[in-house]
């Protein structure tokens, strides 16, 4: 035995293989309306998608694309690609032609593997467009293989982990883009088991977890089936999020675990079916991914219960850099409700100014992060990483105050940040204040060009269903707390706020909008 092997550290296809070769015959994976597949199913089904997608000459460091919506498909091909050394790129589900076309040619992708029944359109597109692209099909289509029939042809095998190193690339992600084109980001095997690991020890799992996953599974959603399936539960899997669809399966299957995006929570609290269904079962809700209005927050917990638990984190640090916990939401404390918790012990963070100096508690710093969480860098972009890792941390672009116990309280990005008449203002503090008016559901707050100010302050208003609220009644409490420089000059109500394809709301997107109407 070689030396190196004797201490070699698992990484996640290990940890994938050994779950999966214990208690073969328990239930993991529910279908809605669908059949159930213990985790031998799942093992097996892995096996065969490995031997599948290799009869293909996929093989270590192979791109494969994915695009498609939640089916347990999505997991075997995933897991697949990991353990034949390949490199997975997965595209969002609501991601625009323009992006998965840039994914594609940028990543390299070689082949692309798409659900032929919602996504054949898509991948035409972008065969149409790149013809070097090969398809394969989740599903019967006429664009490629059907991926499923091509598995069921192998008999399962036994699953064997690849050698792996901590900077070997197991992943191609990229950014939300709602400061440019989207990035590439490579994600090696030393910041995914980094990541299980976090999740696995400081996460607040029910014992054994029950979780339904609304989320996509090419996402944020596939993060939760290893450390459900090592901690012996079961994951039921919804096409998507419909908050009917949620409330329903909770009730029914006695869901104790899920993990929403905020907006999500907002869409399941302002329907107006949300009282006939029986949510006592849940015990923990996973959130994160972009900012919750406190207010917003404070009447989930009044109304679900205190089973809130927040994660912060982003794709150069995903998932893990500060926690939340449940018994840290205090109703009465509006500033706690707007924290995003204090660092997990597993990374190194501090808050430093535009020098990268440590500032003290209260004055507004960049969360920046050290640690194995931490991506390698930007794949083939030296300048941005460089920028990215400026003085030897991860600059994070969230501005954030800390407290005296630790809790670090987000005040905005430093590219949201909206400088009017010389002065500084932070849009998540004057969207926390107008989304406690009880008329309110969403707010989104941008500068737009002003010729005296440079900027002038703007709110996006999404009111609740059947309610109303006027201008002043809005700005009013912001001058309040804030002073009158920082309250918006105007207020308009809007129908929806524009989501980026993770679920953030797309200032970009809104000041592009704005400016041009100015102009």
């Amino acid at each position: 035995m070689p030396a190196d092997d004797l201490h070699r550290p698992l990484y996640t296809p290990d940890l994938l293989v050994n779950a999966l070769s214990s208690d073969p015959g328990r239930p993991l994976l529910h279908l809605l309306d669908g059949p159930t597949l213990s985790v031998g199913e799942v093992r097996d089904a892995t096996s065969q998608f490995v031997q599948a997608l290799a009869s293909l000459g996929v093989k270590r460091g192979t791109r494969v694309g994915l695009i498609a919506s939640n089916r347990p498909e999505v997991l075997h091909v995933s897991h697949a690609v990991q353990l034949l050394a390949a490199i997975y790129v997965p595209m969002h589900p609501l991601g625009g032609l323009a992006d998965h076309r840039h994914v594609v040619e940028d990543s390299g992708v070689e082949i692309l593997v798409f659900d032929a029944g919602r996504y054949a359109g898509r991948a035409a597109e972008l065969a149409q467009a790149l013809p070097a692209l090969r398809l394969l099909a989740i599903g019967d289509s006429p664009l490629g293989a059907d991926i499923c029939a091509m598995a069921g042809s192998f008999a399962p095998a036994p699953l064997v982990a690849p050698e792996v190193g901590p900077h070997d690339v197991m992943r191609l992600g990229y950014s939300g883009g709602t400061t440019g084109k989207p990035k590439a980001l490579a994600s090696v095997h030393r910041t995914g088991v980094t990541t299980l690991q976090i999740m696995l020890s400081d996460w607040e799992w029910p014992n054994p977890p029950r979780v339904l996953s609304c989320t996509p599974l090419s996402h944020a959603g596939s993060a939760m089936f290893l450390p459900t399936l090592m901690k012996g539960g079961t994951m039921l899997v919804l096409p998507g999020f419909d908050p009917v669809a949620v409330l329903q399966a909770i009730q029914d299957h006695c869901i104790n675990c899920v993990l929403l995006v905020p907006t999500m929570i907002y869409a399941l609290l302002d329907h107006p079916r949300f009282e006939e269904f029986d949510l006592s079962s849940l015990e923990t809700v996973f959130y994160g991914a972009s900012a919750i209005a406190p207010s917003r927050l404070r009447e989930a917990i009044e109304r679900i219960g205190p089973v809130f638990c927040q994660f912060y984190g982003q794709a150069e640090a995903p998932m893990a850099i500060t926690m939340l916990r449940k018994c840290e939401h205090d109703v009465n404390d509006m500033r706690r409700l707007a924290s995003c918790g204090r660092p997990s012990p597993w990374v190194r963070v501090e808050l430093l100014d535009t020098d990268n100096r440590p500032v003290p508690d209260g004055e507004p710093g960049e969360i920046c992060v050290r640690g194995p969480l931490v991506m390698d860098g930007y794949r083939d972009n030296p300048q941005l990483t460089a920028q990215a890792f400026a003085g030897g941390w991860l600059h994070t672009g969230d501005v954030a105050v800390r407290d005296p116990g630790g809790f670090l309280r987000i005040i905005d990005r430093t590219k949201d940040m909206i400088v009017s008449g010389g002065f500084n203002v932070y849009p998540r503090e004057i969207e926390d204040i107008i989304a406690q008016h009880p008329a309110v559901s969403q707010v989104a707050v941008i500068g737009v060009p002003h010729p005296r100010w440079g900027e002038a302050v703007k709110a996006l208003v999404v009111l609740r269903p059947g309610q109303s609220a006027g201008e002043e009644e809005l700005i009013a409490p912001v001058a309040a707390a804030k002073g009158s420089f920082q309250a918006p000059k105007s207020v308009e109500f809007v129908d929806a706020i524009p989501q980026t394809a993770v679920g953030k709301p797309d200032k970009k997107a809104l000041r592009a909008l704005y400016a041009q109407l100015r102009a």
